[in-house]
Parts: C-alpha cells; sequence; structure tokens
C-alpha cells in the first residue's frame, strides 16, 4: 500500500504513446457528450414530451447492445487504431446529417418532426458499438501493466473533463447559435479526435492461446464474465446502478420544469457530475482506491443512490448543481475500481471481447436508463420518478454486497 502511495501519480504520462490516446479521447468525448445534450434539448423542444427523451436511449441502446455482441470479436482480431478511426469518421458523418436537418431551422425537421433525428441515433448506436470494446483495449497495448491503476485514474479523469467541457459548451453554443453551430463545432471535435489517434503507432494483437470458430470467440467474452464473481458483480452494480439511478437523461424536462431555465444552464447541470468525478479522480490520483475497494465501491455507489434521491428534492438550481456535482464524485470512485477490475484480472488476447461485455452492461445502460427514466416519469411523475431509481439503487447495493462476497472483500492490492 505504501509503494502504491509513493507511485508518481503522473507515472503514465512518461509512456509516450499515452498522451496522443488520451488527447483522441478527450476530444472524442467531447463530441460525444455535445450531442447528447444537442439532441436531447432539441428533441425536447420539438415534443415537450419525457418519454421522447427516453426513447433517444432506447434508439441508440438497441443497435449498441447487438453490435457489442459481435464489436469485440472485431477488436481482437483487427488493427484496433484502424477501428477506432473509422467508427470516429463514421460518428463524424453522422453528425453532420443533425447538421444539415438543423440549418437554420430547416423545414425538414419541421416536416418530418423527429424521425430524421432518431434515424441517426441508431447509427451512433452502431458507431459506440465498436469504439467501446476498441479503445480500453488499445489503452491496455500502449500502458506497461504496473501502470493500469494510474492509467485508469487519468483515462476517467479525462474522459470526465471532456463530459464537463462538451455538456457546457453545447448547452451556450446551441443557446445562443441554434443547432446547426453547435453540430459544426461538434464535427471539428471529431477531426481533431482522429488526428490524435492517428499518432499511435501499430501493434500486433496478442496471440490467441487456441483457435476458435467465430460463434465460441463471440462467446468467451461471456463466459469469461459469468465465471468470475468479482467481475460479474462489479458490472451488476454499475448496470443496476447507472439504469435506475441515472437522472441525466431527464435534464432537459427538470431545466425547463422544475428549475425554470434554459439551454446554457442545462449544460452546466449536465456537466456537474464530470466536475466532481474529476475533483475526485484528483483525489484517487495520490490515494488511488487499491485497499479494501470492495467496500469503496459499494459505499460509493450507495452514496451515488442517496445523493439522487436529494436532487430529485431539489427546486433550487444551484442546490441541483451541487447534488449533481456529488452524483459524479462518488461514481467516479466506481468507474476506477470496476475499470481496474477489468484491466487486471482480463487476459490480453480477450480484452476486446470483455470489453464489449463492459459496454453491453454499463454502455448500454445509460441509455437503457434513460428509457426507464422516461417511462418512470410518465407514469410516477418527474421528481417521484428520480426518487424511485435513487432508491432502487441503494437496493441493488444491499443485493450485490449479499450476493457477492469476494467483491465486498477485494482489495485490488492483493491481485496479482
Amino acid at each position: 500500500m505504501e509503494k502504491e502511495k509513493s507511485q508518481n501519480p503522473y507515472a503514465v504520462f512518461t509512456v509516450p504513446e499515452f498522451v496522443p490516446f488520451i488527447g483522441g479521447r478527450f476530444f472524442l468525448t467531447i463530441a460525444i457528450q455535445m450531442q447528447s445534450v444537442i439532441v436531447g434539448w432539441q428533441v425536447y423542444a420539438l415534443t415537450k414530451d419525457v418519454f421522447a427523451l427516453g426513447m433517444i436511449g432506447l434508439t441508440e441502446a438497441i443497435p449498441f447492445i447487438i453490435t457489442s455482441f459481435f464489436s469485440g470479436h472485431v477488436a481482437d482480431s483487427y488493427d484496433r487504431r484502424k477501428i477506432i478511426r473509422w467508427a470516429t469518421s463514421f460518428f463524424m458523418l453522422a453528425t453532420l446529417a443533425l447538421f444539415c436537418f438543423s440549418l437554420n431551422d430547416s423545414s425538414f425537421i419541421k416536416d418530418n418532426g423527429v424521425g430524421p433525428i432518431f434515424s441517426v441515433i441508431v447509427l451512433v448506436g452502431i458507431t459506440r458499438g465498436f469504439l467501446s470494446p476498441a479503445v480500453p483495449s488499445l489503452l491496455t497495448q500502449i500502458v506497461p501493466r504496473n501502470l493500469y491503476t494510474n492509467s485508469a485514474t487519468w483515462n476517467t479523469t479525462v474522459w470526465h473533463i471532456g463530459a464537463i467541457a462538451g455538456p457546457a459548451m453545447a448547452g451556450i453554443i446551441y443557446g445562443y447559435f441554434g443547432g446547426s453551430v453547435a453540430y459544426g463545432i461538434n464535427v471539428l471535435f471529431l477531426l481533431l479526435s482522429i488526428f490524435f489517434f492517428s499518432f499511435i503507432s501499430f501493434r500486433p494483437l496478442p496471440a490467441k492461446q487456441q483457435q476458435e470458430s467465430l460463434k465460441q470467440s463471440l462467446m468467451v467474452g461471456i463466459k469469461f464474465v459469468f465465471s468470475h464473481q468479482i467481475i460479474l458483480g462489479a458490472l451488476s452494480l454499475d448496470l443496476f446502478a447507472v439504469l435506475f439511478g441515472g437522472a441525466v437523461a431527464m435534464l432537459p424536462a427538470i431545466a425547463d420544469t422544475v428549475l425554470h431555465v434554459g439551454p446554457e444552464e442545462l449544460g452546466i447541470l449536465r456537466a456537474a457530475p464530470a466536475a466532481g468525478a474529476v475533483l475526485m479522480a484528483l483525489i484517487l490520483a495520490y490515494h488511488p482506491p487499491i485497499k479494501n475497494s470492495g467496500k469503496k465501491l459499494l459505499l460509493s455507489v450507495s452514496a451515488f443512490g442517496v445523493f439522487t434521491i436529494l436532487f430529485a428534492l431539489s427546486t433550487n438550481f444551484y442546490l441541483s448543481l451541487f447534488l449533481l456535482v456529488l452524483t459524479g464524485a462518488f461514481d467516479n470512485v466506481s468507474v476506477v475500481i470496476r475499470h481496474t477490475i477489468l484491466q487486471l484480472l482480463t487476459p490480453n488476447e480477450m480484452r476486446g471481447r470483455v470489453s464489449s461485455v463492459n459496454s453491453i452492461f454499463i454502455g448500454s445502460s445509460n441509455e437503457i436508463g434513460a428509457f426507464e427514466s422516461g417511462i418512470a416519469a410518465r407514469a410516477m411523475g418527474l421528481k417521484p420518478s428520480i426518487v424511485f431509481g435513487g432508491v432502487m439503487t441503494l437496493m441493488v447495493v444491499a443485493l450485490v454486497a449479499k450476493v457477492s462476497p469476494s467483491l465486498r472483500k477485494l482489495s485490488l492490492n492483493k491481485i496479482k
């Protein structure tokens, strides 16, 4: 433990290609987060329907999940750099389509409603399905094993900085200049992401220990996850916490009907959890959660649930902002621990497929959680639905703590 504490918190930046990797990840995150805010506000402005906000999540989640079943196999079989560059390029084409739809309050949207926007979101889901296993798998090829925890901390930190900048910029730009300008700037960030990823050199894929059929290859990641109680417990905890505890999808409606603010403030609200995550990441860089990691994971997700409930009860913009900061701070503890568990326990030749399963558990849970929030908000009302989500998060923590004793007793410093 003392050795880990004394480790240089910036050690991973001595790895030459970590910097272009993190630069590409940063601009890609900004673009994804910007697009989420722009689409959410645009759809809500056109429909004034909380269920439509939930449908954005489901429209992205279904193609994402379907793609994730075989995108991990692709990430373990082909050059991960090329997968990332091609997927980001398709993401850029999808954003260009949204840009064209929104030009000068285009009559195209007025005549066709939100259908064209949802069609593009399907393509975004497919694209993210390929990015999700390829990006973390490439990171493990770049960074040596002894720096996995350090790289996980900075990787999530940079992601959250992007998640602060993206929504904040999207809200301000949309509020002052409109959707077409916001989408145009989004395209520029995707170009910057491709530029940075192009500086990463080719690395041969880890050799597979045995020859597998396509069917065996697709199933191996799922079997691996379900055979490891620690990994399954950590993924399940995040899955259901995000599924039930995510209030972010309803923020356009909360901003409009509860807090009575516009798109500029919405961007700040969307950025708040990421701001909290960055603050926590700075703490974790100096004090990595490697001792009693399982207990810290359970406590952090519990705190996330509690502050989600308090957020639902708030009617003050600044209090809501502060509570969202706290949800992000405690959520980041679980993110760092989960990423480190996956990096330490996953064999090199299986990283793409296991990352793909992780994507199904975590990546899609944000979108499916948005759909659940939309249904719950329509059935229960906006604020009660968020309280319900926070309560369900606490119940999930209690269940996982009971059925997964190995996760509860986990200390990352004891994993060899």
